[in-house]
């Protein structure tokens, strides 16, 4: 039995849209005209299909990690409390809001009917559910402990989505502040400033060299701040298109890791998404290089990567994972002592969370303390840029009066 999506027209003549199942188009439109409506349009959903009809939305047929959080969250719980998948994955999609989540529940449910496994329905949608995802689930089914599985599943993508959305939270206030920073400091140079100097024009006086400092960067900027835009935009498209060439991306990648602040933010993160994946595959029961393997693709740095893969290399040729990865020096010091420990003591998969753990709240803590000092940094900053607007203004008014006198 498929999932189909269609088009027909009700009594009144009024078009309607949704999802029905059936064995084959025939049957589906049967079924439709049974409710009493006239098939216009049917078509099987597939990924193909989500991919066609999605060319202009982000990330094409995928789902966002707020649904593939929901999806996760409720398939976990309905196949714990004992439903069976097939019911499982119908109320989710009943239950869901979101059209593509209903089409790729619906779509999985009809693989799983079909008398595939989970993770081969699963697999039919490569761009809703990451490899992560499907190689876990093959590990759940292969050792009949998929409730378990999805539960730990649904914990990391949620957990995955909190750090996120804590992320994005503690720039978002830097970030508007910051642009209102420069755009009120943009308007005083280009627009008040003018008006204001038009003032002194008409008096023959030398003018203190901060206002003449000011009023030769506002006619810069009225001159030529489109062009400095255009060039600006320029340099970011040639910059994303470098950014394409994996030589290019690699210099630009390492280049990060030798900031201080950015390099060690981004060695957490990255540690702690390979950490983090590696440990729910590897305690799944998926082999340690084909979760190494699998570990790499949630890897964004190239020379992390790059060192995992290197290590996976010495791991086949029976070298131990704490030494091949400690070889590159680009992990911090604490993931590889723990990776050792849980290697002496055989409970890798527990030792590769906590090691996950640390990294986490070591990003959340680092990003939320530069996020405490990026503010009050910028109000002292931008304080002290109108400070000297200010001051470059009243000079030679001040110098005016005492001319008067």
């Amino acid at each position: 039995m498929s999932a189909y999506e269609y088009a027909a027209l009700d009594a009144k003549g009024r078009q309607v849209k949704g999802l029905i199942e059936g064995d084959t188009p025939r049957s589906a439109r049967q079924q439709l005209r049974e409710r009493g409506l006239t098939p216009i349009d049917i078509n099987e959903v597939s990924e193909q299909r989500l991919n066609r009809q999605s060319v202009f939305s982000r990330g094409g047929g995928a789902i966002n990690n707020t649904e593939l959080s929901l999806f996760t969250r409720q398939l976990a719980t309905l196949v714990r409390s004992g439903l069976p998948l097939d019911e499982a994955l119908t109320a989710v999609s009943e239950q869901s809001e979101s059209k593509r989540v209903k089409r790729v529940a619906l779509g999985v449910r009809a693989g799983v009917i079909e008398g595939n496994s989970l993770a081969q329905s699963l697999n039919q949608f490569p761009k809703a559910f990451p490899p992560l995802f499907r190689a876990t689930v093959e590990a759940g089914e292969q050792s009949g402990k998929l409730d378990y599985i999805l539960e730990r599943l649904a914990q990391y993508v949620e957990g995955r989505q909190a750090m996120q959305q804590k992320i994005m939270l503690a720039t978002f206030y830097p970030a508007i502040l910051t642009f209102v920073a420069i755009s009120v400091v943009m308007l005083l140079l280009t627009y008040v400033v003018p008006q204001v100097v038009e003032v002194f024009n008409s008096i023959d006086a030398e003018l203190p060299a901060l206002t003449t400092g000011l009023i030769a960067v506002s006619d810069f900027l009225r001159d030529y701040g489109i062009v400095l835009l255009i060039l600006a935009a320029g340099g970011a498209i040639v910059f994303a298109r470098m950014m394409r060439g994996e030589a290019f991306k690699r210099k630009v990648h390492r280049f990060q890791l030798t900031i201080p602040l950015v390099g060690r933010l981004t060695r957490g993160a990255n540690t702690g998404r390979f950490t983090r994946t590696l440990g729910i595959l590897f305690g799944s029961g998926v082999p340690i290089l084909d979760a190494m393997r699998i570990g790499t693709q949630v890897v964004s740095n190239l020379p992390m990567r790059e060192a995992i893969e290197a290590a996976a290399v010495k791991v086949r040729e029976g070298g131990a994972l704490s030494r091949s990865l400690a070889a590159s020096k680009l992990f911090p010091p604490i993931t590889v002592h723990l990776i050792a420990s849980g290697e002496s003591s055989g409970r890798l998969d527990e030792m590769l969370d906590h090691a996950a753990e640390n990294q986490e709240r070591e990003v959340e803590t680092l990003v939320a303390a530069l996020m405490g000092v990026f503010e009050p940094v910028l109000i002292l900053v931008m304080g002290g840029v109108v400070l000297l607007i200010v001051l470059a203004i009243l000079l030679p008014i001040f110098d005016l009066n005492q001319l008067v006198k």
